[in-house]
């Protein structure tokens, strides 16, 4: 039986990630070699940083390719004229805000999130972001995702029980 992989985030390159095949479903869903992914993990760094009231966009380059990113903050918690502070707010929102800070030109993050379509371009809604120390990780990242590619992500479906 393969691994469903749509229920786990994928490490994944840029130019694999920006080159899946496309399925016009409602929503849209993305296929690797004929198999689902829903979800993916990229380690890059950061190049593009536009913040907004309700969303950061950033993107990640891994040196493969530029992912756009979206992080989705809550509005509420960002107005300056609500007189609650974060212990009144949203966890989640209050996370949101926390990564968004991460996020910073020049800086070695890696990203996890779910792959969505975006104005007909991939893009991940990111779930989380991590600040990385250690510039190994990035080649590190690279390695996981060839050794991943060939014996998991790659692997031809199976043909029924035997």
């Amino acid at each position: 039986m393969d691994p469903p992989l749509h229920l786990v985030h994928i490490k994944i390159l840029a130019a694999d990630l920006l080159s899946l095949t496309v399925q016009q479903t409602s929503p849209p869903s993305f296929l690797r070699r004929g198999r689902t992914v829903a979800r993916a993990e990229l380690v890059g760094i950061v190049v593009s940083r536009d913040r907004r009231e309700k969303f950061l966009r950033f993107l990640i380059d891994d040196g493969t390719g530029c992912v756009p990113c979206i992080l989705w903050l809550n509005h509420q918690y960002l107005n300056a004229n609500t007189s609650s502070g974060p212990s009144d707010s949203d966890p989640t929102a209050e996370m949101a805000l926390n990564m968004s800070e991460e996020v910073r030109l020049g800086t070695l993050l890696r990203v996890r999130g779910k792959i969505v379509m975006y104005r007909g371009v991939i893009q991940i809604a990111v779930r989380d972001v991590v600040l990385e120390k250690d510039p190994n990780v990035e080649v590190l990242h690279w390695l996981q995702c060839v050794c991943l590619a060939k014996e998991c992500y790659d692997l031809p479906p199976t043909q029924g029980a035997t």
